[in-house]
């Protein structure tokens, strides 16, 4: 069973946490939590290219660290924001600075808690976090799994850092490629559905901006009526198909097409791959 955590909520005060490779999803992560009043002054980050944490800073008002080594001997948490390939380099980097007191929260897609683990000392306690892309509005949906060693403690501060850009749940780690494949990917399922319908409104001879208008608006509302009434998919489905009518006929041909199929193997194949990268 999952474990839901709520929205918009910040770490305990005083906790300084450091940003190593604050790319997009570390920057925003780090705006979420200004904005949901963690102190900016106990928000350090770094990245490849000092641009980048120099815009955070002074966007921000957070610490700008030259190295990795320096945040990461600061700060009471680590949030990892680099590319998989980059994590063990950057974690043998700062293995002497983090050590077993602070705690080590992955963004990496695909690498497992203990494939972090074996980069630290013994003790390490490991979150590993899969976000998505919606982050960025506020309304992210994020996946939290603890390593060998985490505690619940340590759960409660990944579940505020997501809180501050969404919502968060808590899932044993063998569940993070599907979560992967369902939250993380998720969002480019959604925006290729609203391409293709936006597509179709074009071709039946709707101006362009008004068939976007239509159709973002036609998900955003599909999707609260589902999130505030608690009801199945496919009864709210059943609600608008009457029978015989037009949306039935439209059913019928997505039916043919096998769309639950397609989407289903699309799921499965990223589940697969996430495992490769693994």
């Amino acid at each position: 069973m999952t474990e839901a955590h709520p929205a918009r909520s910040a770490p305990a005060a005083g906790l300084r946490l450091g940003f190593l490779g604050a790319g997009t999803m570390g920057g925003i992560i780090a705006a979420g939590l200004v904005a949901a009043g963690h102190e900016p002054g106990l928000i350090g980050v770094t990245s490849a290219t000092p641009r980048t944490r120099e815009e955070l800073a002074a966007r921000l008002g957070v610490r700008a660290f030259d190295s990795n080594a320096e945040a990461a001997a600061w700060a009471d948490a680590v949030v990892l924001g680099v590319k998989p390939h980059a994590v063990a380099e950057l974690l043998e980097g700062v293995r002497e600075q983090i050590g077993d007191g602070t705690l080590v929260i992955s963004l990496c897609a695909g690498l497992s808690t203990a494939a972090l683990e074996a980069h630290l000392v013994p003790g390490a306690r490991v979150v590993r976090v899969m976000p998505n892309t919606p982050s960025a509005v506020g309304e992210g949906m994020a996946g939290i799994s603890a390593g060998a060693e985490a505690t619940g403690d340590d759960l409660d501060v990944a579940a505020a850092l997501m809180g501050a850009v969404g919502r968060a749940v808590v899932i044993p780690e063998s569940q993070q490629n599907a979560l992967a494949a369902i939250s993380g990917s998720g969002p480019a399922w959604v925006f290729h559905g609203i391409e293709s319908l936006v597509e179709a409104a074009v071709a039946q001879g709707l101006p362009r901006p008004l068939a976007t208008e239509l159709v973002v608006q036609t998900v955003k509302g599909s999707a609260l009526v589902l999130e505030r009434t608690g009801q199945h998919p496919s009864l709210a489905r059943e609600a608008v198909t009457s029978p015989g009518g037009t949306t039935a006929a439209g059913l019928r041909v997505l039916d043919r097409r096998a769309v639950r199929a397609a989407v289903a193997d699309a799921v499965d194949a990223c589940v697969r791959r996430a495992g490769e990268l693994g």
